[in-house]
C-alpha cells in the first residue's frame, strides 16, 4: 500500500516540475508562433560572386522560399508577399544584429499572393483577383485567421496578374491589373493601374497603357508616381525596351499596345497611331530585363551621390539569346530627371555560361540606411550595406 502510493507521488511531483519549465516554454512556442528566419541553407550560397561597388557589402538578411514584394511595418516586422506558393510570410530581427531571426507563415494556399502593403496596423494582400486585409496583423503573427476581403472584382486573368500594391501619399491603395496577353488590345480593366480606399470603395483608375508594372514607388519631395513596365516580347533580342515611368497626376496613357518604349511602334497594333499620343518614358532600360521592384534611396549611409536616386531590382530575361537583367540597377535623377541607367549590383548570372542562381525581386531601405533585396529564386533576402 504504501508502495502505491508513494510512485504516483514521485510520479506527481515530476509533472509538477515539467510543467513549471516546459510549460513556459510551451507557452512561447504557443504565443510566438515563429521558425528560425535562418537555417544552413543560404550557407551554400555564392555570395562572393556579387559585384558591388567599393565599400558595399552584401549578407543574407533571411531566408524566405520564393520571396518577392516587401514592406516593412513602422514597429520592424517585414512582410513578404510570394507567387506560386501561395504564402505570405514576416520575418523580424527581434535582436538588432542586422539579421532577421524570426519568421512566421501569415498566410497560405493563396493565389498569387505577390502584393504586400501596411497601413494603420493592418496587412493588405493582393491576389490576383483580390485584396484581403489582416487587422492588428503584429499583435496576431501566430494566428491571423483569414483576414476580410476590401475588393475581390479583379480579372482572374494568371498572365499578368499578380500584382504588387503599395500606398501613396495620398492614402490610397494603388493596384495594377496587366494585359493577359503578350500583346493584344485589351479592355478597360487590363494594362492599367487603379487605386481605391482602404476599404476597397473608391475605385478608380488611374493611368493606362501599362502592359505590366509589378513595382511603383513616390518621390519622397514631390510624391511623383514612377513605376516600372516590361515591354512585350516577340520583337527581337533588342526590342522594345522595358520602361521607367513616371506620373505626375492622373489620366496619363503610357502608349500600350500602340507603342513601345516611347517611339517604337507596335507592328500590329500601332496603326495610325503616333508617339506623340502618349507620355514618354522618363528613361529605356534593358531590353527584356524584368524590371520590378523600385525605390528611391534616402538613407544616410551610402555615398551621397546616391541620395534621391533610384534602385531597381532586375528579374532578368527568359526570351532572349544571350541574357539580360539578374542584376540591382541604378537609375539617376537630376532635377527630377531620368538621365543615367547603370548596373549596381551584378552576378546573379554567369555571362559565360548563361546561368544564373538568383533573380533579384524587390527593394526595401531601412531606417538604418542600409538595403534589402527580394530574390524569389535563390529563396532569399539580402541585406546591402555600405562601410567607408
Amino acid at each position: 500500500m504504501k508502495k502505491i502510493q508513494c510512485k504516483p507521488f514521485i510520479v506527481l511531483l515530476g509533472l509538477v516540475f515539467l510543467s513549471s519549465t516546459s510549460e513556459i516554454a510551451f507557452s512561447q512556442i504557443k504565443g510566438d508562433g515563429s521558425v528560425a528566419a535562418i537555417t544552413g541553407k543560404s550557407a551554400q550560397l555564392p555570395l562572393s560572386k556579387i559585384k558591388l561597388p567599393p565599400g558595399f557589402s552584401i549578407t543574407v538578411y533571411a531566408e524566405v522560399e520564393g520571396a518577392r514584394s516587401m514592406v516593412m511595418s513602422p514597429s520592424g516586422t517585414l512582410f513578404v508577399g510570394t507567387q506560386r506558393s501561395g504564402k505570405v510570410y514576416a520575418v523580424k530581427d527581434t535582436n538588432g544584429d542586422k539579421i532577421a531571426d524570426k519568421k512566421w507563415t501569415i498566410a497560405s494556399g493563396l493565389n498569387n499572393p505577390n502584393g504586400v502593403a501596411v497601413k494603420s496596423g493592418a496587412l493588405f494582400v493582393a491576389e490576383i483577383s483580390k485584396v484581403t486585409k489582416f487587422a492588428n496583423i503584429e499583435q496576431n503573427l501566430a494566428n491571423p485567421g483569414k483576414g476580410i476581403i476590401i475588393y475581390d472584382k479583379f480579372p482572374t486573368d494568371w498572365p499578368h496578374g499578380w500584382k504588387y500594391i503599395a500606398f501613396g501619399p495620398d492614402g490610397k491603395l494603388y493596384v495594377p491589373v496587366g494585359a493577359p496577353f503578350n500583346i493584344g488590345q485589351p479592355t478597360a480593366q487590363y494594362a492599367s493601374l487603379f487605386r481605391m480606399n482602404d476599404d476597397g470603395t473608391g475605385f478608380q483608375k488611374f493611368a493606362s497603357g501599362i502592359r505590366n508594372t509589378v513595382g511603383f514607388t513616390w518621390h519622397p519631395a514631390t510624391h511623383e508616381l514612377w513605376f516600372t513596365d516590361n515591354g512585350r516580347d516577340v520583337m527581337g533580342d533588342d526590342i522594345p525596351f522595358d520602361e521607367l515611368n513616371t506620373a505626375p497626376k492622373a489620366g496619363m496613357n503610357f502608349g500600350y499596345p500602340y507603342f513601345h518604349s516611347g517611339t517604337i511602334k507596335d507592328p500590329e497594333f500601332g496603326g495610325t497611331h503616333t508617339a506623340s499620343e502618349f507620355t514618354k518614358p522618363a528613361i529605356n532600360l534593358g531590353p527584356h530585363v524584368a524590371a520590378l521592384g523600385l525605390k528611391f534611396y534616402m538613407g544616410t549611409i551610402f555615398p551621397a551621390k546616391y541620395k534621391n536616386q533610384i534602385f531597381l531590382a532586375e528579374h532578368g530575361s527568359w526570351n532572349r539569346t544571350k541574357k539580360s537583367g539578374y542584376r540591382v540597377s541604378l537609375v539617376t535623377i537630376e532635377n527630377g530627371k531620368a538621365k543615367g541607367y547603370e548596373p549596381f549590383a551584378t552576378g546573379w548570372l554567369n555571362e559565360d555560361t548563361q546561368v544564373s542562381w538568383g533573380r533579384p525581386v524587390d527593394v526595401l531601405i531601412l531606417t538604418d540606411g542600409s538595403m534589402l533585396v527580394s530574390d524569389d529564386a535563390a529563396g532569399v533576402i539580402y541585406r546591402i550595406s555600405y562601410k567607408k
